[in-house]
């Protein structure tokens, strides 16, 4: 419980209506998609930059630490407050400031919502390519402080591409700048993109400036349905050694593909292994002629079906089968554990044949999908954690397909971060040498640790 004086000054700071600490307010902010709980001892919203700075100012003076939060979507405890300390949300600074239709350029708060910048580019015929799954309700400013990815990242890449400069307050309160509007710039260290991808623990974002991209004319949906994995990753690799990249790459194994079986208006053979949803875009011709030579790529590889979407409405068809997947999966079980490893998009078959061997080791259900494109796999373990040593066997099978994807030449995590959920495997992939580096640019930010302390180092 914070003291009175740190409670008053706070309200002082971003007004009365804007600083909480009844228990049913803050419990709304003690979660995340993790199912991890831990309730804060206040939470406050601040308005600008200067607020903020006050803010951290006032924690670094009293030893308080400090959450930055968005919308709280994230799949790792990053913005959770284990410990206890002020939940710092970021969702009143929602202003898109302005969008540069000239340099192709967009300026914005941290609390906008992902698929409202989209649409409101696109309606002046721009395109922003990020597209995590939970666009609809997460935070550009998460999405920045988390890396974010999502299936277009195989074309397109992730969020770090298209920061070109932040502002950003230091746990000490000062209010930095980084990178700016061009589009080049070398000088000094890219403090940007160090910040990109470093999960609340060395600043709080106020203010992203984002590289827009002209809009697409067309795109097109394929849903391809292979008898076989192998089948399925050969495709995926055939396809982009045939100089065509899509925009998106989605993969589901047969698991996921059974989850959905009943809830989906695409019917997916029973004998199914595997499938891809596939979709290209760019000019009119091109998507057409892609499409085309996309289907004879990959006919040949234990390809079952094949459908290409004629109109808008077919193609949300086919992604209602990606979609469905995840809210399915209680189906398996009650409780799930979602990990998102990635490996070289060619030993795909292989970390699928090294988690199904993990599967049948714990006698645990896992159901796997994701980004194939790039080698990102989610990675889910159905559990129900009422059932005794259940729990136990997940965290077991979570350690061996770590295991597994870093023998395969990948990483443990490639758009969820770490946080705290993987923060106990971290030694896996990082050297102890790697792991005193980032701890010294953590100290250089933030020599109190009062800024998310606690996450992604073991303690």
């Amino acid at each position: 419980m914070l003291e009175n004086h740190i409670l008053k000054k706070l309200k002082s700071i971003v007004g009365e209506d804007n600083v909480t600490v009844e228990s049913h307010d803050m419990l709304c902010y003690s979660y995340d998609a993790t199912q991890m709980e831990f309730l804060p001892d206040a939470v406050v919203y601040p308005a600008r930059a200067e607020e903020v700075s006050q803010i951290l100012k006032l924690a670094n003076s009293e030893n308080l630490a400090v959450f930055p939060r968005g919308a709280g979507s994230g799949f790792s405890g990053g913005s959770l407050p284990k410990g206890g300390g002020i939940v710092l949300v970021t969702t009143r600074m929602n202003k898109i400031v302005r969008i540069d239709t000239e340099n192709l350029v967009a300026v914005v708060e941290p609390g906008v919502v992902t698929f409202q910048l989209q649409q409101e580019v696109e309606r002046l015929g721009l395109f922003y390519p990020p597209d995590p799954a939970s666009l609809r309700f997460s935070t550009l400013g998460g999405n920045v402080a988390e890396c974010a990815g999502g299936p277009r990242a195989v074309k397109y890449g992730v969020t770090r591409e298209y920061v070109l400069g932040l502002e950003v307050v230091l746990p000490n309160g000062d209010i930095i700048r980084t990178g700016g509007e061009t589009m080049k710039g070398v000088v000094g260290y890219d403090l940007t993109r160090l910040i990109c991808g470093s999960e609340g623990t060395l600043g709080v974002i106020t203010r992203i400036i984002l590289k827009l991209l002209p809009l697409p004319e067309t795109k097109k949906t394929m849903l391809a349905v292979f008898s076989s994995i192998d089948g399925a990753a050969r495709a995926v690799s055939a396809i982009i050694r045939g100089k065509i990249i899509p925009s998106t790459l989605e993969f589901m194994d047969h698991t996921a593909i059974r989850c959905v079986a009943d809830h989906s208006q695409s019917k997916i053979p029973e004998t199914a292994g595997a499938a891809l949803i596939i979709e290209v875009d760019g000019d009119r011709d091109l998507v057409e002629k892609q499409a085309l030579a996309i289907h004879e790529i990959i006919k040949t590889m234990d390809l079952l079906s094949f459908k290409a979407a004629k109109d808008a409405e077919e193609a949300e068809e086919l992604w209602e089968t990606r979609r469905k997947v995840s809210p399915s999966l209680r189906k398996v079980n009650p409780h799930k554990i979602n990990e998102d490893i990635v490996v070289p998009r060619s030993r795909v078959p292989e970390i699928i044949r090294g988690i199904e061997a993990i599967r049948e080791k714990y006698s645990v259900p896992i159901v796997n999908f994701g980004h194939a494109g790039d080698g990102n796999i989610h990675v889910n373990i159905m559990i129900d954690k009422d059932i005794p040593g259940e729990a136990e066997k997940a965290e077991m099978a979570v350690k061996d397909i770590f295991r597994a994807a870093l023998e395969l030449g990948g990483t443990m995590s490639g758009e969820h971060g770490v946080g705290l959920s993987k923060s106990p495997y971290i030694t896996m992939e990082l050297t102890p040498a790697q792991i005193s580096i980032m701890k010294a640019v953590k100290r250089a930010f933030d020599p109190n640790n009062i800024l998310n302390p606690g996450k992604i180092f073991p303690d």
